[in-house]
C-alpha cells in the first residue's frame, strides 16, 4: 500500500512501496556499471554530500548496481530497488538516467550521516513529450547558463528543450549563408540589455550536452511575425512595422519605445512585424535557415513559430505557413508551430501544433489547434494560464508578467492537458512549460520563475493521472522535500509560501 506523502519524490513514480530505514553510504560504497549514468550519479552524490563513491565495471559486485535491460521496463522507464543494496535497471539508457534522478531525491542526511531511503519503485512516463522552453531572445543566456538549465530540468525528467532563438529583439544563432543576422541583429536585448548569439559550435555543444542528459533540442525560428530583428540585418526581407492599438498602449504604459524599421527593438510589444510574404527571396531565406539548422540539429523537430502575426493579413499568413511547413519537411524534419498556424488549410501533413491558449479556449484557438490533428499531426499542450513559467506567482512578485494569469504553484499543478481541447487523448503528445524572458535580466531571475513551478509541470507530464498521491496536498509536501537538493545544486528557486520546505 502506498501511503500519502510516503516518499519525497517529484515527479511521483508510477509505483512506489516504501521500505523501513535507509541504506547508508560512505566513501567505500561501490557503484557498478558501464553506463554514462554511473559517472553522473557519482558526481551528483559528491556535490550533495562530499562523499565520492567508488566505481567499478559491470563484472564486479558492489552496493549500487546499474544496468540496462529492455525487458525490465518501457522506454524511459526503470525499476529501482533499495534495501541493503541498490539496483537500478533502465529499460534503456534514458530510463537508467531517470532512475538515477529518483535515487538522488531519496538521498537524505540524518543524524547518523547520509543514506538512501529504502523503497521498491517501478516507473515509466505518462507522456512521451515532456518539454521546457527557454527564450534566449528577449534576454540572452550563454552556453553555460543553458547547460545549468538542462541540468536542473532533466533532473525532473523533462526530455525536450525548446530554444526560442529568434524574435523581434534579436537573432541568436549564426547562419553562414546570412551572416548579417548575427553581425547586425544580435548585440542588444529587451530594455537595451546586452545581447549575444550562439556560434554553430556553441549550438552543437548545447545539443551534445542535452543529449547526454537525454534531452532533445528543438530550435525555433519565429516566422512570419516576431521578425523585426531580421529587418535590422536584411531590410529587404521584412515589411514596415504595423502598429496596433495594444502595442501602442502597452509601450506607453511601460515607457518603452515603439519599433522603428531598421533599428534594434528594445521593447516587449508584439504583432508589428512580418516578413515579405510574396517575395521569393523570403523563401530562399527560410530554406537556407532551415537547412543549416537541420544540419546541426539531430532531433526530429524544427519549430517555425507562427504566433501573434498581427501585422500579416490572414491570406498571406496562410500562404507563408503552408510553404514554410513544407520546407521543413523537405529538409528532413518535422515542423512544429504555435497553434495559430492551424488556421491555414494546407499546412504540411504531420505538422505538430503547440497550443498556448488558455485552459478554457478563447476565440478560434481550439479550432486552430484541432486542425493539426485533422492533418495527421498531434499537439503539445502549453496552456498559458497554467504552464507559462513567466507569469507572476502573485500580483506583487517582482518578476514576470500577468497577461495570461497569476499562477501560483497550486494553479500550475492543477490542470489536465487532455481536458482543454476536444481532441482524442492520443493526439496529445505531452506538455511544454515555456519561460519567456522579457523580465528575466539574469539567469537567477530565470530560476526564480521556473522553480518550483517546473516541478508541477514535470509531475503532470510524467506521473499517472489516477495515482493515489497525484493530488495537491501530497505534491506540496513532496515538493518541499526538493529544497535540500536544489540548494546543493545552487538552483535559485522561489520559496513559495504555500510549500512546507524541508531543511534536509
Amino acid at each position: 500500500m502506498v501511503l500519502p506523502h510516503s516518499m519525497p519524490l517529484v515527479p511521483l513514480p508510477a509505483s512506489v512501496v516504501s521500505g523501513e530505514g535507509r541504506m547508508p553510504i560512505s566513501d567505500s560504497t561501490r557503484v557498478i556499471g558501464d553506463s554514462p549514468s554511473t559517472a553522473h550519479l557519482i558526481d551528483a552524490v559528491a556535490r550533495r554530500t562530499g562523499i565520492r563513491l567508488s566505481h567499478a565495471t559491470a563484472t564486479a559486485t558492489g552496493d549500487v548496481v546499474m544496468r540496462v535491460d529492455p525487458a525490465s521496463a518501457a522506454p524511459e522507464g526503470y525499476t529501482l530497488s533499495i534495501a541493503d543494496a541498490v539496483e537500478i535497471v533502465g529499460g534503456d539508457e534514458a530510463g537508467l538516467f531517470y532512475g538515477v534522478q529518483t535515487l538522488l531525491q531519496l538521498l537524505r542526511e540524518g543524524d547518523d550521516g547520509w543514506g538512501i531511503l529504502q523503497a521498491e519503485i517501478a516507473d515509466a512516463p505518462r507522456f512521451e513529450r515532456r518539454g521546457v522552453m527557454l527564450d534566449v531572445t528577449r534576454h540572452f543566456f550563454g552556453v553555460d547558463e543553458v547547460k545549468k538549465f538542462i541540468d536542473s530540468t532533466s533532473a525532473l525528467k523533462f526530455n525536450h528543450l525548446h530554444l526560442h532563438l529568434t524574435d523581434d529583439q534579436g537573432w541568436r544563432i549564426h547562419i553562414d549563408s546570412w551572416p548579417k543576422l548575427t553581425e547586425l541583429a544580435s548585440s542588444t536585448a529587451s530594455l537595451g540589455d546586452r545581447g549575444g548569439f550562439y556560434t554553430k559550435d556553441d549550438y552543437r555543444e548545447i545539443v551534445a550536452y542535452a543529449s547526454q542528459h537525454h534531452m532533445i533540442v528543438i530550435p525555433e525560428i519565429d516566422l512570419p511575425g516576431h521578425t523585426h530583428a531580421i529587418g535590422v540585418a536584411y531590410p529587404d526581407l521584412v515589411e514596415a512595422p504595423v502598429m496596433n492599438d495594444s502595442l501602442i498602449a502597452e509601450s506607453a504604459r511601460l515607457g518603452q519605445p515603439l519599433p522603428v524599421a531598421g533599428e534594434p527593438y528594445l521593447g516587449w510589444g508584439v504583432g508589428h512585424s512580418s516578413v515579405r510574404i510574396h517575395e521569393e527571396r523570403t523563401y530562399e531565406f527560410v530554406r537556407d535557415v532551415v537547412r543549416e539548422l537541420a544540419e546541426i540539429t539531430p532531433g526530429p523537430y524544427i519549430h517555425i513559430g507562427g504566433d501573434e502575426s498581427l501585422g500579416t493579413p490572414q491570406a498571406d499568413f496562410d500562404l507563408f505557413v503552408e510553404r514554410a511547413t513544407a520546407i521543413v519537411f523537405e529538409e528532413g524534419k518535422i515542423p512544429l508551430a504555435w497553434h495559430e498556424v492551424g488556421a491555414a488549410k494546407d499546412i504540411a501533413e504531420g505538422t505538430v501544433g503547440q497550443y498556448w491558449g488558455k485552459t478554457t479556449p478563447e476565440g478560434t484557438h481550439a479550432a486552430e489547434a484541432a486542425h493539426f490533428v485533422e492533418r495527421g499531426g498531434a499537439l503539445i499542450m502549453s496552456a498559458a494560464d497554467a504552464a507559462y513559467l513567466d507569469m507572476k506567482y502573485t500580483a506583487e512578485f517582482p518578476l514576470g508578467l500577468t497577461w495570461a494569469a497569476i499562477i501560483d504553484v497550486r494553479s500550475a499543478y492543477e490542470w489536465e492537458p487532455t481536458q482543454v481541447l476536444d481532441v482524442p487523448d492520443s493526439a496529445i503528445l505531452g506538455i511544454e512549460a515555456p519561460l519567456w524572458s522579457e523580465t528575466t535580466r539574469t539567469f537567477s531571475d530565470v530560476e526564480q520563475l521556473v522553480f518550483p513551478r517546473a516541478a508541477a509541470q514535470a509531475e503532470i507530464a510524467w506521473s499517472p493521472r489516477s495515482a493515489p498521491e497525484r493530488e495537491w496536498e501530497s505534491f506540496r509536501v513532496r515538493l518541499g522535500s526538493m529544497a535540500p537538493l536544489w540548494k546543493a545544486e545552487h538552483v535559485d528557486f522561489h520559496p513559495a509560501e504555500e510549500i512546507p520546505w524541508s531543511e534536509r
